[in-house]
């Protein structure tokens, strides 16, 4: 037998549970930082998890699904603007947006999905995903509304920066794939020690209790916002499916196809949305971890969704979760936010976009500008705003201004 065919044994429960443990700390640190619950991002990380395995059956990806960093910024300002309920109805549309592109390339292949959304769109989309929230991991890592001293806020998250960055440089095997956690995990230790951590909480919770589910409601301006939002997370999947191609030495854009996983993901993220979690992406922290122990069996990943699923009904769970200070999170949102960044320049350059182009410094220039700056249209019926105008905006730019060569002395840069 292939060793990436599907060969569900129950002796691979306890090898799926170690998985999610890989994914923990970004899984559950998305809905801390956006206010969603811990209990619903488990639940819908597991339910995504098969969805996406139930659409990719022809070929099962061993991956797994979980809450997608990318949408941090734009549910944090839906929420503040919309509420939760609009928010989440706004990201039942995100996915289906997943949805409706896994159609175009099942009718038109992948060619059409590079030329909708090219790397001079989505690199600095993906940047401005990254810096739009810094002025929050600014104020949480220095106390903002804390009961607690600025200086004593502002050590416990540099520590726990600190921590993060040395495991990513020298951090080896395992550690390596669980910066996070280990971070979190230090800026805890010092946080119990300096008696900031409140207990009660935990102390109330109980052992069972149903995960707070949200239902969505539909508000236009929220949808329109959302959906070019998923834009930047459509190129992360592709990425993401590619590399666990190469660790398993299978071409899974090709089969399944990226129709089918596309579908998968955006079906994921719909139903997450309908119970009120947070949008679903292939996790490269798993990926990572398949590379180490050679877990190619994509039944091992059922056994990771299976284990979400229960520990999402553990309510000490995520009661001790939301004992975590905000300086903590604040610490790690301080790299993070960056690295998201790096990533949308890492796409510029990794693709050799040419910024002495007329028609790609504008593309770039206008969507980190209308993003970042805060720009809004309104139309009377919809407004548009932050991420998801400048996505509009660089597709649309994309699609209307021509190519221009210029000469070596012509050059703007």
């Amino acid at each position: 037998m292939n060793p990436t065919d599907y060969d569900f044994r129950v002796k691979d429960a306890v090898l799926g549970a170690q998985f999610l443990f890989v994914a923990f700390g970004a899984l559950v640190l998305m809905p801390i930082l956006t206010g969603l619950d811990v209990n619903v991002a488990l639940f819908t990380a597991g339910i995504g998890t098969l969805i996406f395995q139930i659409c990719t059956r022809k070929k099962v990806v061993p991956i797994f699904l979980a809450s997608s960093f990318a949408f941090i910024a734009p549910i944090a300002f839906s929420v503040k603007e919309w509420g939760i309920s609009a928010t989440m109805g706004g990201l039942v549309f995100a996915g289906l947006f997943y949805v409706a592109l896994s159609f175009l390339v099942r009718l038109k292949g992948e060619e059409f999905l590079h030329k909708l959304l090219p790397p001079v769109v989505v690199g600095p989309v993906i940047i401005t995903i990254g810096l739009i929230l810094s002025p929050s991991a600014v104020g949480m890592a220095m106390g903002k509304d804390a009961s607690y001293s600025q200086e004593l806020s502002i050590i416990i998250a540099m520590i726990t920066l600190i921590s993060t960055i040395i495991v990513i440089m020298f951090g080896k095997g395992i550690f390596k794939l669980i910066p996070i956690i280990c971070g979190v995990s230090v800026g805890y230790g010092v946080s119990l020690l300096a008696g900031i951590i409140d207990f009660s909480p935990v102390a109330s919770a109980s052992w069972l209790a149903l995960p707070n589910f949200k239902t969505p409601t539909f508000e236009l301006n929220a949808i329109l916002y959302m959906i070019p939002v998923a834009i930047a997370p459509t190129i992360e999947h592709i990425g993401n499916i590619i590399a666990i191609g190469n660790v398993t030495k299978h071409d899974y854009l090709k089969e399944p196809g990226l129709k089918n996983t596309l579908l998968g993901d955006g079906l994921a993220t719909s139903v997450a949305a309908f119970f009120g979690g947070p949008p679903n992406t292939t996790y490269s922290e798993v990926t990572g971890a398949v590379r180490i122990t050679k877990s190619f069996n994509p039944a091992i990943m059922t056994w990771t969704a299976f284990t979400a699923i229960i520990l999402a009904f553990v309510g000490k769970l995520g009661a001790f979760i939301a004992t975590v200070p905000a300086c903590v999170i604040g610490g790690i949102m301080l790299l993070l936010f960056g690295i998201i960044a790096s990533v949308g320049m890492e796409t510029l350059i990794k693709n050799q976009v040419d910024v002495n182009n007329p028609k790609n410094i504008i593309i770039i220039s206008l969507i980190l500008v209308f993003a970042i700056g805060g720009m809004m249209f309104d139309f009377g019926f919809a407004s548009f705003s932050g991420i998801g105008l400048g996505a509009l905006i660089g597709v649309i730019l994309n699609f209307v201004l021509p190519d221009i060569k210029i000469d070596e002395k012509d050059k703007i840069l």
